[in-house]
């Protein structure tokens, strides 16, 4: 099984607001940057959806060290609330949804084509790969601010 590396990032100006996200795939020698964003969206779906875009890049099953800055997707695997969410049929509480469940399903159904291991890590602390994300998704987010983003 062949050993990747991806480091994720998602931005958003407003919170709804135009959004873009960033990853970087690394195997060997070898890398590959992705982005894109929504003219209307929230930071939590763009940083799913850098993990999510990052994943469904790799073209085999892999053995992936996954690194971002959000406590939201990482707590959300490692503490498994995401499975549980799924047993309770995407549903927190009687008549709450769980947010993002779109995007959560996609993300299970690539977590169980790959071997993911997540790792947080703090951002905006100097660490080149999630700086380098968190540009490209700012740039992505600016495209859609800006009104330039091809849909």
């Amino acid at each position: 099984m062949k050993q990747v590396t991806l480091y994720t990032d998602g931005a958003c100006s407003g919170n709804p607001g135009p959004g873009g996200w960033g990853a970087i795939l690394r195997f060997g020698s070898h890398e590959r940057e992705l982005c894109g964003g929504e003219a209307f969206t929230t930071n939590n779906r763009m940083e799913l959806s850098a993990v999510i875009e990052g994943l469904a890049a790799l073209k085999e099953s892999c053995a992936v060290e996954l690194y971002s800055d959000s406590t939201y997707v990482v707590n959300s695997v490692e503490k498994g609330w995401v499975y549980n969410w799924r047993k309770k049929n995407w549903v927190k509480k009687p008549g709450e949804p769980v947010p993002n469940a779109d995007l959560w399903q996609k993300l299970l159904t690539l977590l169980s084509v790959h071997k993911v291991t997540f790792h947080w890590i703090r951002g905006h602390d100097g660490h080149p790969e999630n700086e380098r994300c968190d540009q490209m998704a700012v740039a992505c987010t600016q495209k859609h601010v800006n009104g330039s983003a091809k849909n």
